[in-house]
């Protein structure tokens, strides 16, 4: 459950924990993006309650993050699918899954799942990318700016930044 509500707080991070900031959606998403798209599938794959599962998928189409179809009529059955706004998620659970086998987060010892380049098999990872010259550019050269929306907060935040880019 959430305990309190980010809405009108001006951060694109804050608006989007309004959609996902709930761990079974992480989840949800995470399947999806693997191909899940079948209710029983969800619910054996998480072990999520059958309340919880319909209520976040309800709120993820509300959202316009997934897509239902009926995909039998007797009984009645439907698919879920990503949207382009879904599908634009998948970084955000590629840059946990990867933060996650780094730190162990699982415990196991081992990553589960690796992603490959399909022609080399080479890993792959997630860069932050110049759209213009599709460089990958360093951390270390990476800096916040204030955008469009940003109001005094903002500029406070800017301003008094500890954050310190890793070399």
């Amino acid at each position: 459950m959430k305990t309190k509500s980010f809405a009108g707080m001006r951060c694109s991070v804050a608006g989007a924990l309004e959609i996902i900031g709930d761990r079974w959606t992480l989840l949800l998403l995470r399947d999806l993006g693997l191909g899940l798209s079948r209710y029983d599938d969800f619910r054996k794959s998480c072990g999520i309650p059958t309340t919880t599962l319909s209520k976040r998928l309800q709120s993820l189409e509300a959202h316009d993050v997934v897509q239902r179809t009926r995909y039998s009529e007797r009984p009645p059955r439907d698919e879920y699918h990503l949207t382009e706004k879904g599908c634009d998620l998948w970084k955000v659970t590629t840059a946990l899954r990867e933060w996650g086998d780094r730190w162990d987060a699982s415990g196991y010892g081992a990553p589960t799942v690796e992603l490959v380049d399909r022609e080399t098999d080479r890993e792959l990872r997630l860069a932050l990318v110049d759209p213009e010259t599709g460089q990958i550019v360093p951390r270390n050269r990476i800096r916040l700016r204030p955008g469009p929306g940003a109001d005094a907060h903002v500029l406070a935040l800017l301003n008094h930044s500890t954050v310190k880019a890793k070399k």
